[in-house]
């Protein structure tokens, strides 16, 4: 099994984030550095940091959160900021976000220790549709959106077409619902700002089927047994 798929059964990190922490020389097979691309075997000793990781089996768990603004979405931040771990409930085992949201984005946000889960969800070929609530400085028209709609070019690269649509607006600002199909960095802030447009506030409000309801800033819950299955069959 590849060191990257190991570290992803076992809650460590998602494939993309242990392919980070193997770079970064933090993983040992029997006691010597890592590589990239590297195997393990039954009998294999695998560490991280030092520590040393089983071969048991481990309960997948899902949850969602209510990612509040403010917050990091790492396992642990070397600035010493919030993460999204501090929201977790007592008892929750080793999981890690599915993907991420920045730093003053707040909303839905998967966590969950199931690497190849994870690894699907944020892989660019999945385009799983994913909603977004964004308050903009000033009043926005149809024209205006049909912009984002048709795609935005950012670091020389054409954003894929997308759905948008006004909720509310007034002189002040303008509610818009936007839908992804990517997840590249900072997307949605980044193609209003390509057309001289302020986000305000942003919030995902939704992945897939996952809608963010009932759960306040900062709410963190279990996941159901429908919801796991629909991610898995996503």
């Amino acid at each position: 099994m590849r060191i990257n798929k190991f570290l992803a059964e076992k809650g460590v990190a998602s494939r993309r984030h242990a392919d980070e922490m193997i770079s970064a020389r933090r993983v040992k097979i029997n006691g010597i550095v890592a590589q990239l691309g590297a195997t393990v075997e039954e009998t294999d000793e695998v560490c991280v940091d030092d520590k040393p990781l089983s071969r048991a089996e481990v309960k997948e768990e899902f949850y969602i959160m209510n990612k509040p603004k403010g917050v990091v979405c790492t396992v642990s931040d070397d600035r010493g900021r919030k993460t999204v771990m501090d929201f977790l409930p007592e008892g929750a085992g080793r999981v890690f976000p599915v993907g991420r949201l920045d730093y003053d984005t707040e909303g839905l946000l998967i966590l969950t220790n199931d690497g190849d889960t994870a690894f699907r969800l944020t892989h660019p070929t999945s385009e799983v549709p994913k909603t977004y609530m964004a308050r903009i400085a000033g009043t926005m028209t149809e024209k205006d959106l049909n912009r984002i709609r048709s795609g935005i070019e950012l670091d020389g690269v054409m954003t894929k077409k997308c759905k948008a649509h006004i909720v509310e607006t007034n002189k002040a600002y303008t509610k818009v619902h936007v839908t992804i199909t990517e997840g590249r960095n900072r997307q949605v802030r980044r193609m209003f700002e390509a057309i001289g447009r302020t986000v305000e506030f942003l919030k995902r409000v939704s992945i897939g089927k996952l809608k963010l309801t009932g759960l306040n800033r900062g709410e963190v819950r279990a996941m159901t047994e429908e919801e796991i299955a629909y991610l898995k069959g996503v």
